[in-house]
């Protein structure tokens, strides 16, 4: 695959930093509006709401929104609804929030819990799947919810899970266990608790000898970059190594608000990584996500993961391919910096943990080679016996070559 000759408008434009602005809450004063207080208070939440602020709802969405809760729960921030463009359906950011009665339909072979986190649950919101690490779920709730959610059987509780994590439990285990280094906090999302409840989490961790350090998942900085202040900022950093992993999925979402959230982090000595999941309609362009990534590397984020979308239920009508995340990280790899590719992987269903996948660079072993392509297309050879050991001298003379 050549490069790209000249970079497009569109291009451009995607990668471009723009204020989110306020769009219907104009007139919200600056000491609201910059509140992540008020943001929460002010989330659209109800079908009544959403038709004042977008009154050209399709049948789908409108019958979506009416069965949300049964399911999950729908809940946008006013500063995150404003980059949903009501004019068009197939917005990115309003095909990730708005509810639709697709959600309803469930195939075969999705499921409720598709990374099977329950059965590797030893104690209530805790999953303990890798050897070295535990994943600590503190709460059900988020800023927003997106519609294609790995825990909506727990998030928002609209589906009756009744999640109550139990703190003690949870760190009484980690405590005992010595194998576990690695602790990340999630749900639902940690950063909506306050400063306090957080900074009492992180004490409780920091203190287990053998815990080598913390990681935070949220989408916080996405869906509400007022939530980090410098005193959020200033309390973190007491925690280091502490590594936070934001989720991003199209480049419309990194506007000025969420670069300078995130650049509050980055100069707490914070490294950020980014997980986006890669959605039909959304994401699965190459163009789109080539932006992405490197508007991340702009905003301090190195691009962590690409996940392939799970097997959650009622969410087929956004699962793009892995055929089309193949081709993406094709279009990624030598087309742009090594930072700024991400690592392709599908979490297996009923907790396999997650599986890189990865296009086919290396084509053939043979007894004395190994024949493999770069991201041209060209091939190459690499002197190499089939098993691995060095070749000897009596070969001869063998160097790397194009076959081209």
């Amino acid at each position: 695959m050549g490069s790209d000759p000249v970079e497009s408008l569109e291009s451009r434009t995607l990668k471009s930093f723009q204020s989110a602005g306020r769009g219907f809450w104009a007139h919200v004063p600056d000491s609201d509006w910059n509140s992540w207080q008020w943001q929460m208070k002010n989330r659209v939440t109800t079908l009544a709401t959403l038709q004042k602020l977008m009154p050209t709802l399709s049948p789908e969405e409108h019958a979506g929104v009416q069965l949300a809760n049964t399911k999950l729960a729908m809940a946008i921030t006013p500063y995150f609804f404003s980059l949903i463009d009501p004019a068009n359906e197939q917005c990115p950011i309003r095909l990730q929030m708005i509810p639709r009665v697709e959600e309803t339909v469930t195939a075969p072979w999705e499921l409720s819990d598709p990374c099977g986190e329950d059965d590797h649950s030893p104690v209530p919101g805790l999953v303990h799947r890798y050897p070295d690490r535990v994943l600590f779920l503190v709460t059900d709730r988020c800023a927003a919810y997106c519609r294609y959610c790995t825990r909506s059987r727990l998030v928002s509780n609209a589906t009756g899970y009744d999640f109550h994590p139990e703190f003690d439990r949870q760190i009484d285990y980690i405590a005992k266990n010595p194998a576990i280094r690695d602790v990340l906090l999630s749900g639902g999302d940690p950063l909506l608790f306050s400063d306090e409840k957080l900074e009492y989490l992180l004490t409780r961790l920091r203190a287990i000898p053998h815990i080598e350090f913390l990681r935070i998942g949220t989408r916080i900085p996405i869906f509400l970059p007022q939530r980090i202040t410098p005193e959020l900022c200033a309390m973190l950093r007491q925690f280091h190594p502490l590594y936070i992993s934001i989720h991003s999925n199209h480049p419309r979402e990194l506007t000025t608000e969420v670069r300078d959230a995130l650049g509050r982090l980055a100069d707490a000595g914070i490294p950020l990584g980014n997980q986006s999941v890669l959605l039909r309609g959304v994401n699965d362009d190459a163009a789109v996500m080539k932006a992405q990534v490197q508007k991340l590397l702009m905003c301090r984020v190195r691009p962590y993961y690409i996940y392939q979308c799970d097997l959650i239920s009622g969410s087929a009508h956004l699962r793009a391919s892995v055929k089309k995340g193949l081709e993406i990280m094709d279009s990624l790899r030598g087309h742009t910096t090594g930072y700024a590719v991400p690592q392709y992987v599908i979490d297996a269903p009923g907790g396999g943990g997650k599986v890189p996948v990865n296009p086919e660079y290396v084509l053939s072993r043979n007894s004395d080679r190994v024949l493999f392509r770069n991201f041209e297309g060209r091939l190459f050879e690499y002197p190499e016996s089939k098993d691995g050991t060095p070749l000897l001298a009596s070969v001869g003379p063998y160097v790397a070559r194009d076959l081209d």
